[in-house]
């Protein structure tokens, strides 16, 4: 997998680009080969073009952002992907969604009402 590395300090990040296992950790050090790197604050990209294309024809797969660092550069020929995470539901949400309290209090009423009458007969009638 082609990937970014975080390698600079606190507060001025700069990247590797690695080329990775997928199961290997991005801060593990445990990388095959560094084919660039990404300055962040300054938006400079650095590339070897022919290690990136040797890495691909071979198979590797690229994260999001690194594809459409690709794509910027002209080194592959694809749509950028969005790289953003999906946007996750709450277990509350996902959940079927409960009648609102006014629905419930309408259909408790005319069962209510219903039933209020023949109470009321059962007490009056003190022979039943």
């Amino acid at each position: 997998m082609i990937r970014l590395q975080r390698v600079g300090r606190k507060n001025d990040p700069s990247f590797r680009v690695v080329i990775t296992e997928k199961a290997n950790a991005a801060k593990s050090g445990a990388f095959l080969e560094i084919v660039g790197s990404y300055d962040a604050r300054k938006d400079r990209v650095q590339l070897k073009q022919d290690r990136i294309q040797h890495w691909l024809s071979h198979g590797a797969k690229t994260s999001a952002t690194v594809h459409n660092m690709l794509v910027n550069a002209k080194i592959i020929n694809a749509p950028k992907v969005n790289a953003l995470p999906s946007k996750k539901i709450k277990p509350e949400e996902a959940k079927t969604e409960a009648p609102a309290p006014a629905q419930k209090a309408e259909e408790m009423a005319p069962t209510a009402t219903a039933e209020a009458p023949a109470e009321a007969k059962a007490e009056e009638d003190p022979t039943a």
